[in-house]
């Protein structure tokens, strides 16, 4: 059950990890009228911390899970 669960969690931190990669990559820089209205709105920098800040902090559990994993099993 614990392995279910932690495939499901590592799903779902990829989707965020690529979600802000994508939003990064497709992010209209050059025409605020196009975010203005988007949460985290109405500046850049709040925009893109809301929509790629989970992504953020997923890689980070990301590289803490898989760290956690690979010390596991070199004490086995």
């Amino acid at each position: 059950m614990r392995r279910v669960a932690l495939v499901i969690g590592l799903v779902f931190a990829a989707f965020l990890v690529v979600r802000a990669v994508v939003e990064l990559i497709t992010f209209p820089y050059s025409d605020p009228s196009s975010y203005e209205h988007d949460w985290g709105g109405p500046s850049m920098v709040g925009v893109l911390l809301v929509h790629c800040l989970p992504g953020v902090l997923a890689a980070a559990a990301i590289v803490l899970v898989v760290r956690r994993y690979r010390s596991d099993a070199r004490e086995r």
